[in-house]
């Protein structure tokens, strides 16, 4: 970490105005106190002066000092990954000669036969690709280019040679395998196609021809994720998807001093037999590197289009896929439920998230744990029926924040004005008392919490301006709230996290706007000014 405070030593931090949310409301303070990585009082300055005599001072004049921003559902070793390979995404080419020019550069690199990788590609944006594209570019090496959302990408032809893919060839149960016009495939791997070989948490079957990076050179990536992270005013995270090896990588980085980042962490169902075996469940860890719970998937992607709907989407006649069968999932949220576990299921679309509450209601059924509350990841599209059935489970959303700032009227016509008013649902979700977490589900959508912050309160698209859901828009105060005190409660560390109150981990985030005041269009432009882990400080502009 970076910053030369000493950690026991008292020092006391102001600025103009102080977002607290304690508990209880009443005035903010001027000031905190931090010390041992705590906050150990607020108040005045003059009254932290009096009560910690000599204790060292650091002001931030006219900035705002919120609690550290918290990302409940992220992934960090997926992106250390990606961060050492090809940057696709619509911020980054024009169209689909800027991503083949990308490619081709990178092959003229890269040694004979080895793999080119390349993620964060969005076909709405950029345009569609196919095999035959990328045989193009690279003739010589096997490709694979995963889409924005994370659930399909395109292979070439070396590449599916290497999957031992061909035109006999039968998809995983839970996948496709993309075809076109003619019933030639044309290079998607859908949903469990390319689960299976390019995420090692949640693969199945053979191995993959597809190797990762070396521990190595993922510590790159994690320390390049984690500069850019805290750059936006992150000091948590749950990174959604672990693998053991994953695990193995954050823990080398904490050994080295170079995990600078609160992680917790959802273990992909796939692992968790070990985890069970060794009696290993949620909140094993400590406040800088602890398992939240377990991760299991029902259905597809809102951005890649494959979520289970209960009415087809507006712009096809397809519903969508379930990727893991009912009596599996109900197996699933049982076996982790019955540990006294926490399971976090990915479930988009409505009649998904609807097969979900049925797992969670059966298991409270079945064996009754009070205070146990299970989350919906993502938990996309929902009605009054699913809230309420949420809230008086305890069950937590974990909602995209910024989806509809990024993909804009595009959601409209996906799924229609009438079902973009139930997506998203902060308004919704709060107003039943249902606890929300702030999430972004990087590489998926854009990791700036601020982003997400305007996406929540404006409900308009970044780049055409378009309302989605306008019915679902929260004030700024509840963003900030969702982005901390609901992702706190997500992971289960409410009690030290989300606030700026004695007691709490000294996590806060320096902004050079106070959010509840400035102009909601230009939220995502407000300056991170600093950011502090532990009373540490790990970035300053």
């Amino acid at each position: 970490m970076t910053g030369g405070i000493d950690e026991l030593r008292p020092v006391l931090y102001r600025a103009a105005r102080i977002v607290s949310q304690q508990a209880g409301g009443g005035p903010e303070p001027e000031a905190i106190a931090v010390a041992g990585g705590r906050i150990t009082a607020t108040g005045t300055m003059a009254g932290l002066r009096e009560r910690f005599p000599g204790a060292e001072e650091v002001d931030f004049g006219d900035a705002a000092l919120v609690p550290g921003l918290n990302d409940a559902h992220i992934h960090l070793a997926i992106a250390a990954e990606d961060l050492l390979h090809l940057d696709l995404s619509a911020g980054a080419v024009g169209d689909v000669e800027d991503l083949l020019g990308q490619v081709r550069a990178e092959a003229a690199r890269a040694a004979p036969g080895e793999w080119i990788r390349g993620s964060r590609y969005d076909d709405t944006k950029t345009g569609p690709l196919t095999r035959w594209d990328l045989d193009r570019a690279a003739p010589g090496h096997p490709v694979l280019v995963v889409q924005v959302a994370g659930h399909w990408g395109v292979a070439n032809s070396a590449a599916l040679h290497a999957l031992r893919l061909d035109e006999g060839s039968s998809p995983p149960d839970g996948g496709e395998l993309g075809r076109d016009a003619d019933g030639r495939l044309d290079g998607r791997l859908v949903e469990r196609a390319l689960m299976n070989v390019v995420y090692p948490a949640t693969a199945r079957g053979d191995a993959s021809p597809l190797r990762p990076s070396s521990p190595q050179e993922k510590l790159r990536g994690l320390a390049r994720a984690q500069r850019q992270w805290h750059a936006a005013g992150l000091t948590s995270v749950c990174d959604a998807l672990i693998a053991p090896e994953d695990i193995a990588l954050l823990r080398q980085a904490r050994a080295r001093d170079e995990l600078t980042l609160r992680v917790g962490m959802l273990l992909s169902i796939e692992h968790y037999a070990a985890a069970q075996a060794l009696g290993v469940g949620s909140g094993f860890g400590d406040d800088l590197l602890r398992l939240v719970g377990v991760k299991a998937f029902v259905d597809g992607a809102i951005g890649g289009r494959t979520c289970l709907l209960a009415e087809p989407y507006a712009d096809s006649s397809g519903h969508g896929l379930q990727t893991t069968p009912t009596e599996e999932l109900f197996s699933q949220v049982r076996t982790v439920h019955e540990d006294g576990s926490r399971i976090g299921v990915h479930a988009n679309g409505d009649a998904a998230i609807r097969l979900v509450l049925d797992a969670f209601e059966a298991a409270h059924r079945e064996t009754p744990r009070p205070g146990l509350r299970h989350r919906i990841e993502h938990c996309s599209v929902v009605d009054e029926d699913i809230v309420e059935r949420m809230r008086k489970l305890g069950a937590i959303a974990v909602p995209f924040a910024g989806y509809v700032a990024y993909h804009g009227d595009a959601l409209n016509r996906w799924y229609g004005p009438d079902r973009t008013e139930r997506m998203f649902a902060h308004r919704s979700f709060l107003d039943a008392g249902v606890t929300v977490a702030g999430s972004s589900d990087y590489p998926c959508g854009p990791f700036q919490p601020l982003l997400g912050i305007q996406s929540m309160v404006t409900r308009e698209g970044m780049d055409d301006g378009a309302q989605v859901g306008a019915a679902q828009r929260i004030s700024p105060e509840e963003a900030l709230a969702v982005f901390t005190l609901g992702s706190a409660e997500a992971e289960g560390t409410a009690h030290v996290k989300g606030r700026l109150a004695p007691g709490f981990l000294a996590d806060f985030t320096v902004l050079g706007e106070d959010l509840r005041t400035v102009d909601p269009q230009g939220i995502a432009s407000v300056p991170v000014r600093a950011t502090y882990v532990g009373g540490r400080r790990v970035h300053e502009a």
